[in-house]
């Protein structure tokens, strides 16, 4: 039997998903003369950006390199690559997986990385047990993630970001990808921890936005921070993480970020919140996926299953499922009993 050939470039990657971070990551991509096709479901857009060379719904501005293909093939795209980077939505990876499962039976030599910050809402796993379900172990897997808005990284200002992998090998080819004289990239092989601490912050960052949004000021933005980083720790070293993965870009960095900009889809949900806003509304202000919402619902049943004491998770769960007044929820976590820190 004759060895199978990939049938495009080596040098070459599919990013499935054309909201704001896998537009920017494809951007980031082409820059580094990395052959880049990007895929959209929504066929009208992915039709409009391509006409427009430029992402107006989720990049206004930005407009996209020319060698970057805009096709609305999933199939064939996944058919005549080995190299594919996944950035959808958490609710929508499972599907996507199993439409590359579908289209790819021969996965010899497939890659899947992925910048999706989440966990399965399906099963509550982690999204690297997803792939290895439905894929199967030969599929080489990593995970990007850190401190980096999609705005930023898309116009080329300064980034450092991390990339997990159980194959250091994998980690280091898939870092290559993304690495430039403005983006610095790490590599890790803890993909628990590199995965827990991209959902957890997001938790996080509508706890501080409420709070915000309250006008409780940057004392109560600090120790919600602070102790939102103990509840990322405690449940990431339960379910296999390292304590020094939560203390770098992928925990403490990607937290400090998304709990103190605006920028940040969660922070801002936590502020209309705050003031007062129904979440449908705010969410329809805000006009994109913000994670923290979906990710409190499994992380609230993943601590409660594990027994690891996750208080702000609770609260932010409890505004969100439960119509807790946030004035209540961010009292409620003054009010708790004092203990050694």
């Amino acid at each position: 039997m004759s060895e199978r050939k990939p049938s495009i470039a080596v040098n070459s990657v599919v990013v499935l998903g054309a909201g704001s971070w896998g537009t920017a990551l494809a951007i980031l991509l082409a820059r580094n003369d990395v052959q880049v096709s990007l895929w959209g479901h929504d066929r009208e857009e992915v039709a409009r950006v391509a006409a427009r060379r430029e992402n107006q719904r989720y990049l206004p501005g930005v407009p996209l390199p020319d060698s970057i293909d805009v096709d609305p093939d999933l199939d064939r795209l996944v058919k005549a690559n080995d190299q594919i980077l996944v950035v959808v939505p958490s609710h929508a990876f499972r599907a996507t997986i199993s439409r590359i499962g579908d289209a790819r039976a021969d996965r010899d030599g497939l890659l899947v990385a992925w910048g999706t910050k989440g966990f399965d809402p399906h099963r509550g796993m982690l999204l690297s047990d997803v792939v290895t379900e439905l894929l199967g172990t030969a599929v080489s897997r990593a995970v990007i993630s850190g401190p980096s808005f999609a705005n930023e990284l898309a116009k080329a200002l300064p980034t450092a970001l991390t990339v997990a992998s159980d194959d250091a090998k994998i980690a280091n080819r898939v870092a290559a990808w993304l690495r430039n004289d403005r983006v610095r990239v790490y590599t890790n092989e803890d993909m628990p921890g590199v995965q827990l601490g991209g959902a957890i912050k997001n938790v996080m960052a509508v706890a501080a936005g409420i709070s915000d949004g309250l006008g409780f000021g940057a004392n109560a933005r600090a120790a919600l921070i602070t102790r939102g980083l103990a509840e990322m720790n405690r449940l990431g070293i339960a379910l296999g993480g390292r304590p020094q993965t939560f203390m770098g870009l992928t925990g403490v960095g990607d937290l400090i970020l998304t709990c103190t900009d605006n920028q940040s889809r969660n922070r801002r949900v936590g502020i209309g919140l705050g003031q007062g806003k129904p979440l449908q509304q705010v969410l329809a202000e805000i006009g994109q996926e913000a994670e923290g919402v979906k990710t409190v619902h499994e992380l609230y049943a993943m601590a409660k299953s594990l027994d690891v004491e996750m208080p702000i998770t609770e609260q932010v769960y409890q505004v969100i499922y439960q119509d807790l007044s946030p004035q209540q929820a961010v009292e409620e976590l003054f009010r708790r009993e004092p203990k050694a820190e």
